[in-house]
């Protein structure tokens, strides 16, 4: 397991005590969740991802193609679990390479904004239009709106709000919503590929999926987050 993160930047967390209390701190954000990435992506790291959910779901994309892999997977919080990340890669016929990450994490964690590219959670007004898709998130019907990064622009071929250049020049989709108080983010690139999830994806809790975990793959994404 790597050393700890913050969840808001990439910068190493200390551990210092507070009244008797050690808490993790970033030199920018103060007092944060760490965050544990695993050294390397394979079975083991996927149980360990299982064992350090707790009662927050590790959300996946789920059914995954024959040319798709897990290649992200990160937790934030201790003791307890304040976020998770799953990121899984592949190909479309359409897109060509995508890549697809979701957080699932408590309100104030800040690492949906990191992986979204935006400095706060999402304004009030983010959920005054209608959700652009909504997923089944296990037995939950889950609304997800676009939220935009920079200027309120549309995307004038697919119509989708939200879509952003990337500082590497890499298009993509963010999307956010919630699920009993905690937030739910989507962030996909391209910004095309944001219609995977009106083909019939719906996401799944690696805590659940059982004999299911072996069949996994795992791979690399040169997308930072």
């Amino acid at each position: 397991m790597s050393d700890a993160t913050c969840p808001r930047c990439p910068a190493p967390v200390g551990l210092v005590d507070l009244e008797g209390t050690p808490v993790h701190t970033c030199p920018t954000h103060g007092e944060v969740a760490p965050l544990w990435r695993p050294d390397e992506l394979d079975y083991a790291a996927l149980v360990g991802q299982v064992e350090r959910s707790g009662t927050l779901a590790s959300l996946t994309p789920w059914p995954l193609g024959p040319d798709w892999a897990v290649t992200a997977l990160a937790t934030a919080g201790s003791p307890g679990t304040e976020a998770t990340l799953v990121g899984v890669s592949g190909t479309t016929t359409l897109d060509g390479p995508v890549d697809v990450l979701v957080v699932h994490e408590r309100p104030g964690t800040g690492l949906g904004p990191r992986c979204a590219g935006l400095g706060a959670e999402p304004a009030p007004t983010t959920f005054d239009g209608p959700p652009l898709v909504r997923l089944r998130a296990e037995q939950r019907q889950v609304s997800l709106w676009p939220v935009s990064s920079g200027p309120a622009e549309d995307d004038a071929l697919l119509d989708l709000p939200g879509a952003e250049d990337d500082e590497d020049g890499h298009d993509r989709s963010v999307l956010v919503g919630e699920v009993d108080g905690q937030w739910l983010w989507l962030v996909v690139r391209p910004a095309s590929a944001v219609l995977l999830l009106r083909e019939g994806w719906h996401l799944r809790d690696l805590t659940t999926l059982g004999p299911a975990l072996v069949e996994i793959g795992f791979g690399e994404t040169a997308q930072p987050w």
